[in-house]
């Protein structure tokens, strides 16, 4: 099985690729920093899609792995300003900081803090949620995709601010879109990876990542929560759909393992 019972893929015994789908990795590089190259070139694919980045503060939603990878992204694509991730979970807000985010914040009452701390103003209207007037983040990662973080970031966008869209929204029920006109909001969705203008070539978004794990070796590894033997693989998918309970950001499949 793979995408879906007509397209045998990810879960086959064995798969076909096209040469220029494959890359090779540095003998250097750990097999757990491999296996995340696929997930973080996700956020760099979306973080080298909107340059100039500008000098912030940059807000990024959610804490999985393509959250975390935007993260490392950011920084190692060059972008130096504030860089807030709004996370739930403690191990994850460790991970966060060591990918680079300066200020880590929950959902609710201390993001909203970090907020006014842009110089945002709020106020209570008669009919709906508080609004906010001033301030705001100019650039905003929306990496889980729901209707309240999609909601969330068009309150908390900068007037003219961008928010960019990874997390894989589909139909959102009753989301209320008048700050996209009322303070003319750019919005821009990204999906998986592909050719990058990077350091005056033109290369895939596996060989930008690739090599920029290896020139700055982030702590990546941390990613990886748990490790499976693929004869456990009913063990790692519960494990990985319930995080919550389990605390798991990236779960692996090791065949070398039993």
């Amino acid at each position: 099985m793979g995408f879906h019972a007509d397209l045998p893929g990810g879960w086959g015994q064995r798969t076909i690729a096209h040469e220029s789908q494959l890359f090779g990795v540095d003998d250097s590089m750990s097999e757990r920093a491999a296996a995340l190259v696929e997930p973080i070139a996700v956020g760099m694919h979306a973080v080298l899609g909107v340059r100039p980045l500008g000098d912030g503060p940059v807000l990024v939603l959610g804490s999985g792995p393509i959250a975390l990878g935007t993260i490392w992204s950011l920084r190692a694509a060059g972008y130096q300003g504030e860089l807030i991730a709004q996370i739930k979970r403690g191990h994850e807000a460790d991970i966060a900081r060591g990918l680079g985010a300066s200020t880590i914040v929950s959902p609710g009452e201390p993001a909203r803090q970090a907020l006014i701390e842009t110089g945002a103003h709020a106020y209570m209207p008669l009919v709906g949620d508080e609004v906010y007037a001033g301030g705001g983040f100019p650039l905003i990662f929306d990496c889980v995709g729901s209707r309240e973080t999609l909601w969330q970031s068009m309150r908390y966008a900068a007037p003219r601010g961008r928010i960019v869209v990874l997390g894989c929204a589909a139909e959102v029920r009753k989301l209320d879109l008048s700050f996209v006109w009322a303070h003319e909001l750019e919005l821009k969705g990204f999906v998986g990876y592909g050719q990058e203008e990077w350091r005056g070539r033109r290369q895939h978004t596996f060989e930008v990542t690739h090599d920029l794990l290896l020139e700055t070796r982030p702590p990546v590894d941390a990613m990886v929560t748990h490790v499976f033997p693929l004869a456990q693989y009913r063990d790692a998918l519960s494990t990985a759909a319930n995080r919550r309970r389990t605390g798991s950001v990236k779960v692996l499949l090791d065949p070398a393992i039993e």
